[in-house]
């Protein structure tokens, strides 16, 4: 057996990124429709949900697809038609049962980390 490397930070940070960042999302979009360069900034701020904009809009096809996004043009009064994103009714669903399912996750992995934190 080939052991494996200790992971560092990026790497960690990596892959609770790609499990959550899609929640991430529902959850700015909770707030009010949003376009893609807003999005990318609110998600990007402070801790960085968001690594690059080339991430954000497969994201946001994947949404769409699967009924939880609805988009729609707006003109804006800086530059071109804007491509804004609404929650679906659905999409509110998949917010909310994931809330139901984080805040009791995070406290069992809490829970049982807390031992090994020094």
């Amino acid at each position: 057996m080939v052991p494996r490397m200790v992971p560092g930070e990026d790497e960690i940070e990596t892959n609770l990124r790609r499990g959550t960042l899609e929640f991430c999302v529902l959850g700015v979009l909770a707030e009010g429709p949003a376009y893609g360069l807003e999005l990318a900034r609110r998600l990007g701020t402070d801790v960085p949900l968001l690594v690059s904009e080339g991430t954000l809009y497969p994201l946001l096809a994947r949404l769409r697809r699967s009924g939880w996004v609805r988009t729609s043009w707006q003109e804006s009064s800086s530059g071109p038609p804007r491509r804004y994103h609404h929650l679906t009714s659905d999409g509110r669903a998949a917010l909310d049962t994931f809330l139901q399912v984080w805040s009791p996750f995070v406290a069992a992995v809490n829970h049982v980390v807390k031992g090994a934190v020094t």
